[in-house]
Parts: C-alpha cells; sequence; structure tokens
C-alpha cells in the first residue's frame, strides 16, 4: 500500500485518484441538475476546498459567480471546538442562492459558523456541498445536501487537506496510519491483582508500564517543572489539572521511543482524561488498543483485602468499610470509561480469580487478539 511522510507521521492511501474523481462528478451532476435555472455563487472555503471548487465549477454547466471564505478550527491533528473566521465572504451575498463548497465536513463546527454568516448575510438560499463527509464524528442538526463520500473518522489528507501545511497537493486521499503498538489502558478493583498482572505483562509483551501515581511521585521527589507545578496544586488542596498529568505522561511516553507499547494504570478517569490521552498518542502515530478490566466478586475482594491487611500495614486494608467504599469508587469510575471504550469496540472484561497463571493466560487471549 502506497504511504506517504508528511512531517513526522506516516499516512497511507486509502481513497484512489479515481475514487475521488468519480466523487467529484457525482456532486457535479447533482449541483448541475439543481441549479440549471439558476445563477448561484460558489462559496468556497479555504484553503482546503480550494481544489474541490476548481474541479465542481469547471463541471458546471450554467453561468456562476465565485466568493471565498476562510475560517480555522484546525491545528495538527486535532480540531478545536471554537472556529475563527479568518476572512469574510465577498461580494455581499444578500439575495442570492449560495453554494457552499467545503472540503471535509466532520464535527460540524466550521458548517454551523458559516450558516450563521450566511443567515446574517440574509441570502435567498443556501446549499453544503462536501467532498467528503464523516458521520461518526458529525454532531450537529443542518443537513449536508452534497456529499461526494462518507468516510470512516480518520485524519486523512490529500486533495487540499493538510496536516501542518502538507499533502494539500496530492491526487489520492491518505489516513493517518497507525502503527502496531499495544498501548493498554489497565483497570482492575483493589483487590484484583492489577500490578501483578501488569508486572508481568509488561516482561511477556515488552511493555511499558506507566502508573500514574508511580509519575507523580517520581516527579515531585525530584522537584521537576511538572513535579513542582503539581505540588502547588495539592498543597492548596486543589485537583492537579489534566494537563499537567498528560504532560508528565508524555514525559514517560518519549523516554521510551522504541517500545512495543505502554501499560497506562490510573489513568484515565475520565472521558475528558481519555480524549487527551487520545491526542497525546495520536501525536505519536498511535492509539489505544484497548482498555482491559479485571473483574472480581465484590467478596471476594474483601476478604483478599482484609487478608493483605493482616501483613501490608495499610491502614486501609483492615477496615471493611473503608474497603468497600474504595471499591465503590472503583466502580462509579470504571462505568465512565467503561461506556467510553465500549463505543469504540475497546472494552475488555476479564475474569480475575484464579492463579496467577490463569488470569495471565486470560489477558494475554484478549492482547493476542489486538
Amino acid at each position: 500500500m502506497k504511504t506517504v511522510q508528511l512531517h513526522e507521521l506516516t499516512f497511507e492511501e486509502c481513497i484512489s485518484k479515481t475514487e475521488v474523481q468519480q466523487a467529484v462528478n457525482g456532486v457535479a451532476v447533482r449541483i448541475n441538475d439543481a441549479y440549471s435555472d439558476r445563477r448561484p455563487v460558489f462559496l468556497t472555503v479555504l484553503n482546503g476546498a480550494f481544489l474541490f471548487a476548481a474541479e465542481l465549477i469547471k463541471k458546471f454547466d450554467g453561468e456562476c459567480e465565485m466568493s471565498f471564505i476562510k475560517v480555522a478550527s484546525y491545528d495538527g491533528l486535532k480540531q478545536s471546538d471554537e472556529v475563527f473566521t479568518v476572512m469574510g465572504a465577498e461580494p455581499s451575498l444578500k439575495g442570492r442562492d449560495v453554494v457552499v463548497i467545503e472540503d471535509i465536513v466532520d464535527s460540524g463546527n466550521t458548517i454551523e459558523t458559516i450558516i450563521e454568516i450566511l443567515e446574517q448575510e440574509e441570502v435567498a438560499s443556501f446549499k453544503i456541498a462536501t467532498l467528503f463527509y464523516k458521520p461518526e464524528a458529525y454532531t450537529k442538526p443542518y443537513t449536508i445536501d452534497y456529499v461526494g463520500l462518507e468516510i470512516a473518522n480518520d485524519f486523512v489528507v490529500g486533495f487540499g487537506l493538510d496536516y501542518k501545511g502538507l499533502g494539500r497537493n496530492l491526487t489520492a486521499i491518505y489516513k493517518l496510519k497507525q502503527s502496531h503498538m499495544k498501548n493498554l489502558v489497565l483497570f482492575g478493583p483493589p483487590g484484583a491483582g492489577k500490578g501483578t498482572q501488569a508486572d508481568v505483562l509488561k516482561e511477556k509483551y515488552n511493555l511499558v508500564h506507566i502508573s500514574t501515581g508511580d509519575v507523580f511521585r517520581y516527579n515531585i521527589k525530584n522537584a521537576t517543572e511538572l513535579g513542582t507545578l503539581a505540588k502547588s496544586y495539592m498543597d492548596k488542596g486543589q485537583l492537579v489539572p489534566d494537563t499537567v498529568t498528560i504532560d508528565m505522561l508524555n514525559a514517560e511516553v518519549e523516554k521510551n521511543p522504541n517500545a512495543n507499547g505502554f501499560i497506562f494504570d490510573g489513568f484515565p478517569r475520565t472521558e475528558a482524561q481519555a480524549d487527551a490521552l487520545a491526542t497525546l498518542l495520536a501525536s505519536k502515530n498511535t492509539e489505544v488498543a484497548a482498555m482491559v478490566a479485571l473483574e472480581v466478586d465484590d467478596e471476594v475482594l474483601v476478604q483478599r483485602l482484609l487478608e493483605r491487611g493482616k501483613t501490608s500495614g495499610r491502614a486501609d486494608d483492615a477496615d471493611e468499610a473503608v474497603i468497600r467504599n474504595r471499591i465503590n469508587v472503583y466502580y462509579a469510575e470504571t462505568a465512565i470509561l467503561k461506556g467510553f471504550y465500549e463505543k469504540q469496540n475497546k472494552y475488555f472484561g476479564v475474569d480475575g480469580v484464579g492463579s496467577i497463571e490463569e488470569i495471565t493466560a486470560r489477558l494475554s487471549t484478549v492482547i493476542d487478539t489486538l
């Protein structure tokens, strides 16, 4: 499969030049039929839609005019919720029939901003034409009238679409190539043996185990810049912002550029943190492969921890009420992340009762399929 290198990332071809041209032709035919008796203004959204617009307008049989608008919502791989109008449409569109030409519609944030502008301009009518549409990502109520191709929610470049300025000139479409790293989010209630299994799995699969607690303690003990920043929040009784935690994790990931993958232990705990982790890994050309949760009956956990409390010296292992509260907190946190990763078909519950070897075998059965 053909690949291209843009800056630090690798992209692989997913839509051929021929398929792109067929998509353009399909939109052109529909617009010709709809506007055969009118003189539309084609409002091209810069910078990405310029190639699509050029091909589309050449195929329009009647009279038409052109206008341009420039908005911004992407920074590298990440799309911002905030859309900025960099250059407004000129001349006035008041009373005109407008066809908005977009390269791609994903969340719909840009479309929403443009529609607000068109309504303020008091246009006679408007339709939205896009070369590519991501139905999985679209969150707005507005109808997309003309779609060249529906595509998966991948980051793509080519035919006007770019990554940090590169790739617009490609005639085929390329998607971000994911590496085959096995990055795991490992969960388990107190007493499930998660730490033991993490130690076994990191050796078996040559993974790097990143425990958020250990990372925090290291940074604070060594008074790193991030550790000092985190301690300043903790000293005030405040929660450490997710951005600080992510920066710590990023530093750990960058220490291990040749790792086969990572076991994330203690992070994420919320959907916002899961999104932040996804963004971090995407910047490394990889992703979370699975959330794996050890499942153990509550009564088994309580007895395990009470037994451990006889030798561990930990007060929270000796008080049954405290133990049950810790288990309840775990379930509340896991439920949030379970739903998040289930939507991506990445959640795996594994029976955590049995010998260490038996549990490892069950976990390995899951990991080997990733």
